[in-house]
């Protein structure tokens, strides 16, 4: 059953098929990129006011559940990625309509993954965590934060995704606020129970717990009230809509979950360094989707542009957005790096780490933070290509960047330089596989535009 509001009073969305691309580009990333500092920060909040708590037990913890953590949050943004491309192309084609029934069954298709996968993962965190190298009393502090999360998976998917829908709808604000309403409510209620109950890494987890609740309320206010979308599911529609929405679904979130694997192999590699050094990568990898928050936007920002011009055959704004997207990721990386190169020792001494940990940190922010502007080149394609229908071409390459792009560049890297090397191993491999995906995401939309045109002949 569709929406009872009147076909002549709906209003089409589709804003990107006019006007400057580098401004959709930066309008869309930043209101976006704002909204990922606030899903990412609820992490690094957790770290800092878990830092003050002086304990080296839950320091590695943190190393080892924020794998794992960004695992669950990587599965959630997949299937975000699947939402943006079926409703922006709807959009695009300035069908509203069918752009808010796949709106609707989108959501509900990303509620079962989520919560089918949270209950696989929950029955696996201890084996998980184990293999991951944590032990003693940090494996029981990782367990116990692990298992207040992952139910709230569903929560998050349906969060993300509502947001992802909102971008497609071209109500960026909106979308932002979904995510900022995380994030402020994890900074009120972590310090209250981490500190004022005592609950320590628990509270933390429970914090997060409440700021996904507040997320999915706000996104799910920006989907039915202000868009007033309308439409009432039903098994048929649910049907039909299911093979376009898995098709770009399953890659997406194999692409998304490469990320957390590579991150996952190299915690392993970590984990015999010890304690210290794990802290660091705990660390670390809680600084660079913070600080490149923009870069992890320009993905789901760069989506629905590309998806509204190609459902509106505007094949040379299509390629335009491609350049643009990857002239912004350069330009950004170059000002994060001369942020974190400055601020590195200002790290260090809020997260009240020392010696080795600190040392890995600080190398971290001065030495490879422009490896990862190259690294984003493969988030930009990845955008590309989930919406040229060549999401197969994104699962391919983030795989490679976490197998082949890692395991020997990781190895070799800690031959020639111990831990260090083991860091930088990650990102040159990471940064090469990044440049091979631009030229293949040039070819693909060269591919797509003949396609498309011969189809109109």
């Amino acid at each position: 059953m569709s929406s009872p509001i009147p076909r002549a009073k709906r209003k089409n969305n589709a804003k990107f098929l006019n006007g400057s691309i580098m401004s959709h580009i930066i309008r869309m990333t930043l209101t976006s990129a704002f909204g990922l500092v606030a899903v990412f920060s609820v992490d690094f909040i957790d770290l800092f006011f878990l830092s003050q708590l002086e304990d080296k037990d839950i320091q590695a913890a943190l190393g080892f559940t924020g794998t794992l953590l960004f695992a669950t949050i990587s599965f959630g943004i997949g299937l975000s990625i699947a939402s943006s491309a079926v409703v922006s192309k709807a959009a695009g084609a300035k069908d509203v309509e069918k752009s808010h029934r796949l709106t609707v069954n989108s959501l509900i298709y990303a509620a079962a993954a989520a919560a089918i996968t949270g209950l696989i993962l929950f029955l696996l965190i201890e084996p998980l965590l184990i293999l991951l190298g944590a032990e003693g009393h940090v494996l029981d502090l990782s367990v116990e934060y692990l298992q207040i999360l992952v139910p709230t998976m569903p929560l998050f998917a349906l969060s993300i995704s509502s947001a992802a829908c909102l971008r497609s709808h071209s109500d960026a604000v909106q979308a932002m606020y979904v995510t900022v309403a995380g994030g402020l409510v994890n900074a009120a209620f972590d310090p209250l129970l981490i500190f004022w109950f005592e609950m320590g890494m628990n509270g933390a987890a429970l914090s997060t717990a409440i700021a996904r609740v507040a997320m999915m309320v706000i996104g799910f206010y920006g989907i039915f009230h202000i868009h007033k979308i309308r439409y009432r599911p039903n098994i048929k529609a649910l049907k039909e809509d299911f093979k376009p929405y898995i098709t770009i679904a399953i890659p997406g979130v194999l692409t998304n979950l490469a990320t957390p694997v590579g991150n996952g192999y190299v915690t392993y590699a970590i984990a015999s360094y010890g304690n210290p050094a794990v802290a660091a990568w705990g660390i670390i990898a809680r600084i660079v989707p913070l600080a490149f928050c923009a870069i992890f936007a320009l993905s789901g920002a760069v989506g629905p542009i590309i998806g509204q011009n190609l459902g509106g055959r505007k094949f040379d704004r299509v390629r335009q957005t491609l350049t643009d997207a990857l002239k912004f990721n350069t330009i950004y990386t170059l000002i994060i790096w001369a942020i974190l190169a400055l601020a590195a020792t200002s790290i260090t001494s809020i997260m009240q780490v020392k010696e080795e940990t600190g040392e890995l940190v600080i190398f971290f922010c001065r030495w490879l933070t422009p490896g990862f502007g190259m690294i984003g080149f493969l988030f930009v394609a990845n955008a590309a290509f989930n919406n040229l229908g060549r999401a197969h071409y994104s699962s391919w390459l983030n795989w490679s960047r976490a197998t082949i792009g890692t395991i020997p560049f990781v190895h070799a890297g800690a031959y020639i330089a111990g831990v260090k090397g083991l860091l930088a191993g990650q990102i040159i491999g990471g940064a090469l596989i990044g440049l091979f995906s631009v030229w293949l995401s040039q070819r693909a939309i060269k591919t797509v535009t003949i396609e498309y045109s011969d189809a109109q002949k």
